[in-house]
Parts: C-alpha cells; sequence; structure tokens
C-alpha cells in the first residue's frame, strides 16, 4: 500500500482486487487545503502505472468542495481511457449533491480545438437572399396594414390621435427650424460663392440669384430638409418604436385592443407629411437669403436686384414640384422608421442596429425617388 503527501486532514489508501481493477479510497476532507497534496499524490501514483479500470471510494470523505472536485477531475484526465475508465462509489448524501451541482463529467470533457468551418459563398448568399425575401414580405404587410389604417381614419377621423399627431409635429417641424435653417443658409452661400467665381468671368453675376434659387428649390432643399429629418425624426421613430417592441410595451396595444400602426404610425405620418413641405419652404428662404448675402457683399449686386432675379427665374411649378417632392420623402422617411422600429427583436443593441437601417435606407430612398422624379421631369417638360 502506498500513500502520497497528505496533510494531517486527508489522506488516500490504495488497494487492489483479484481482477487487476485498483481502487482509492479518500478518507478525510477534501477542500482547498488538501486538495493540492491530493493532487500531487495522485500524478505521481497515476502518471508511473495508469491503470484502467479505476475505483474512487468516497465513503470515508466528511467534506467535498469545488477544490476537492478538482481531484476527481484530475483522476479523470490521467486516465488513459477517458471519464469511462472511472467509477465514483460510496459517495454520502452531502458529496452526492456536490458533485451533483458541478458536473464532474463536463468539467473533465476534453474541449474541442476544432475551428468552426466559415460557410461558404454560396451559402452566405442564400441566407442574405432568404433574409431580403423575409424582409420584402414584412415590408409589404406593413405598407398593407398602414393602407388599412389609413383607410380606417379617413372613414372614422376622430379616431385619428390629435395629440400624438400635433406633439410629432413639433418635434418633426419646430424643433427642426434651427438647423434646417443654418445648413441651408450656408449651403446657398457655399453655392452663391463657388458659382460667382466662374460667372463674374463673364459679368453675369446676377445669375448667381438664378442659379442658387433654382437649384435649392427644385433639388438641394427638398434633398437636404429630407436628409436632415432623416437623420432626426427617422431614427427617433425606429428607437421608440423599437425600444416598445422590445419592451412588449406593443404588444400590450394589442392585447387591449388598440391597433398599433394605427395607433403609433398613422400620426407619426400625418404630421411628418405635413411639417416637411413647410421646413422645405424655410431652407429654400434660407438658402437664396445666403445667396444673397454673397451678391450684395462679393458680387456688387443690389438686394431689389438678386430679389427680381430669383422672382424672375422661379415659377409656381418649380415651388409646388419642390413641395411634392418633400411630401414623398417624408412619407418614405416614416414607413421607414416605423418599419425598422417594428422589425426589432432582441435587446439594446437590435435597437441601434434598426436605428442606423432607418436613416441609411431613408437617404437611399429619397436619392433613388429624387433621381426617378428627376428623370420623370425631363420628359415631361
Amino acid at each position: 500500500m502506498r500513500k502520497p503527501p497528505d496533510t494531517p486532514s486527508c489522506g488516500v489508501d490504495v488497494s487492489y482486487d483479484k481482477k487487476g481493477g485498483t481502487t482509492l479510497h479518500f478518507k478525510g476532507r477534501m477542500d482547498a487545503g488538501t486538495a493540492p497534496a491530493m493532487i500531487k499524490g495522485v500524478q505521481s501514483l497515476l502518471t508511473k502505472n495508469p491503470p484502467a479500470p479505476l475505483t474512487v471510494d468516497l465513503a470515508q470523505v466528511t467534506y467535498l468542495d469545488d477544490f476537492g472536485a478538482l481531484v476527481l477531475v484530475e483522476i479523470k484526465n490521467l486516465l488513459p481511457a477517458g471519464n469511462d475508465g472511472l467509477k465514483i462509489t460510496h459517495a454520502g448524501e452531502s458529496v452526492k449533491d456536490v458533485l451533483a451541482i458541478l458536473n464532474i463529467d463536463a468539467l473533465a470533457a476534453p474541449v474541442s480545438d476544432t475551428k468552426k468551418r466559415s460557410p461558404g459563398l454560396f451559402t452566405r448568399l442564400g441566407a442574405a437572399a432568404l433574409r431580403q425575401a423575409s424582409d420584402l414580405k414584412f415590408a409589404l404587410a406593413f405598407i398593407g396594414a398602414v393602407c388599412f389604417a389609413f383607410f380606417h381614419v379617413v372613414s372614422h377621423p376622430r379616431s385619428l390621435r390629435a395629440d400624438d399627431t400635433l406633439e410629432s409635429m413639433e418635434k418633426t417641424g419646430v424643433d427642426a427650424l434651427p438647423i434646417v435653417g443654418l445648413i441651408s443658409f450656408l449651403l446657398g452661400l457655399i453655392m452663391a460663392f463657388m458659382s460667382s467665381v466662374q460667372l463674374r468671368q463673364f459679368g453675369a453675376n446676377i445669375y448667381v440669384a438664378s442659379l442658387v434659387s433654382l437649384a435649392m428649390v427644385r433639388e438641394l432643399g427638398p434633398i437636404m430638409t429630407a436628409i436632415i429629418v432623416a437623420g432626426r425624426s427617422g431614427s427617433a421613430f425606429a428607437a421608440e418604436i423599437g425600444t416598445m417592441k422590445i419592451s412588449e410595451e406593443v404588444d400590450a396595444l394589442f392585447t387591449m385592443g388598440f391597433d398599433p400602426v394605427r395607433f403609433l404610425v398613422v400620426p407619426k405620418i400625418v404630421a411628418t407629411v405635413i411639417t416637411v413641405p413647410f421646413l422645405t419652404l424655410f431652407s429654400d428662404l434660407c438658402a437664396i437669403i445666403g445667396g444673397l448675402v454673397v451678391g450684395v457683399f462679393m458680387l456688387d449686386l443690389t438686394a431689389n436686384a438678386y430679389i427680381s432675379q430669383t422672382i424672375k427665374t422661379l415659377s409656381l411649378f418649380d415651388v409646388f414640384w419642390g413641395l411634392m417632392k418633400s411630401g414623398i420623402f417624408a412619407l418614405l422617411i416614416t414607413i421607414v422608421g416605423c418599419l425598422r422600429g417594428f422589425q426589432v427583436k432582441g435587446g439594446a443593441a437590435a435597437v441601434g442596429q434598426a436605428t442606423t437601417s432607418a436613416v441609411v435606407t431613408s437617404i437611399f430612398l429619397i436619392i433613388l425617388s429624387d433621381s426617378i422624379l428627376a428623370v420623370i421631369l425631363r420628359y415631361w417638360r
């Protein structure tokens, strides 16, 4: 019989049977104080002559914690046959409870070092196609729900939540006036300054007013306003509805008998479609003022001449065309923002992704629709 080094409060004896089996009899406490000595002794014993069938007798063990369980794990790892070659017997009730909690078999299981195979190109393309198809299906269903909600609001005007609509108009329109005015003023100033460098060579300073007014009213005014609204309000719509989605507030609305689309989306669409055209008019005015500053202080034009040339250049069609485009952009921004909000699944990270996706998708659709409208205008007039 051999004994590894141990402390007075622990011990281990070794016995052999006639069939060649080996039994380790542990006794005393198997805890943080005795585990290092036990592991060292077991390593010296099993490394020299590792037995295939091995039995661990815990009948005389009075206490076992997670450090004592590490001794058993070390024994499992030293056996050539792995976990199947070890048998634990005669454990007391308290020891069994600890072993059941720690799950010795799982602790001693070998860690796989094989790398997870990355999916191939066609697998990724297929997964992306399925995701896009699922998103398209959800988007079509959402647009249908929005149309039905609008039909209900038109037939029952009192069902429109006026307070929420006015609040959305304030957040989308009034609160955006400073940033829209500043950016449009600077944009008109830059356009006038850059165009004056070329036009003054031909004595055509007066046409700076025509260039700034026409470009802003037809194209840049609606686009810049829509991009600002997409960054401010479109992202806010996605974050608000997305947060309500993960906190199950949307499900609560449905459970209480409210239509989530009519309750959350319709007021935002009405508010945005009404306020964005007015923001566009304000943007056009600020840009014209920016060009007027350059025309008066750098091109020796009078304010009266600059304003007269602007009025002469613009027509009511140009103004209404820009307003119509801004209304289309507002509709796209609101639908995309609310759609991304309803698509949120998971936690806070999903809300951030939905917000980013709402802004990027809105800007893309704004540019795409503006390109289509520009082609239509070219062949219409």
